[in-house]
């Protein structure tokens, strides 16, 4: 089985962490491949940054599906293109915070998210509607670090985050917290032994996920909503990225 997993920031060294952490958790005989884009911000903190980090990462996915991956994770809390990613993806597509909120659902009756900038509060509470675990959500909290300090281990950033798991444990009865970044995909492991709740990082979560999915056989529906998208053409820069014709053996 070969999962691609896009860390949809043009950061080399978020890249290296997240690849880590995903092969950390793989099966044997499970080949991981994580790649960043090579256009975009350097990191995702605003739906502006969403909106622009989404061409290149649907690029990325493009060229797996044309190296035969069986399935793919996109590692950023936002899950920027999910949906457009599923309509060009056979094999499953999940983005980390989907597969967090799913995980914790099913080891906790409720959980918190530490974010990193306030910005980023409404974003997940939106997502957790949006996939229907509005009722297990009991905060979302942001712990005031930009991305890119959570790669420097001068920055404070861990101490921060650990001390909003602590207030979430504390004052939100939260029986399990997901990590709102996959910047802090190394926490996850430490913050569970320290605090002794289940502390998820959604880029394992994923892969997980994908293995499951793929290795049951399935397949991205293309029914209705995720079918592939219509052949057109595209103007301008984008002229390269328009869809084309159906893959001669997807479902009419």
């Amino acid at each position: 089985m070969r999962i691609l997993v896009v860390n949809p920031n043009t950061t080399a060294s978020m890249t290296a962490t997240i690849d880590y952490a995903a092969r950390s958790v793989a099966a044997a005989g499970t080949e991981i491949v994580t790649l960043n884009p090579d256009k975009g911000p350097v990191s995702i903190e605003s739906q502006y940054d969403s909106a622009y980090c989404v061409p290149g990462l649907l690029e990325l996915i493009r060229a797996g599906e044309a190296s035969g991956f069986d399935g793919y994770v996109i590692a950023c809390f936002r899950d920027p293109g999910l949906e457009a990613a599923r309509e060009i993806a056979s094999g499953p597509v999940v983005g980390i915070a989907e597969a967090a909120m799913h995980a914790a659902s099913l080891v906790a009756s409720g959980f918190t998210i530490i974010s990193t900038l306030p910005r980023s509060i409404p974003v997940q509470y939106a997502l957790a509607r949006k996939y229907g675990f509005e009722r297990h959500l009991k905060k979302v909290r942001a712990a005031g670090v930009p991305v890119l300090e959570l790669e420097d281990p001068r920055s404070g950033a861990a101490d921060k985050v650990k001390a909003e798991v602590e207030k979430a444990i504390a004052e939100d009865g939260a029986e399990a917290i997901l990590l709102g970044c996959a910047g802090m995909v190394e926490l996850a492991r430490r913050l569970t032994e320290e605090t002794g709740v289940p502390v998820l990082d959604g880029v394992t979560a994923a892969v997980k996920m994908v293995e499951a999915l793929a290795g049951l056989g399935l397949k991205t529906s293309k029914a209705c909503a995720y079918d592939y998208p219509r052949a057109k053409p595209y103007s301008g820069i984008f002229a390269a990225a328009a869809p084309g014709a159906k893959p001669a053996n997807a479902a009419e």
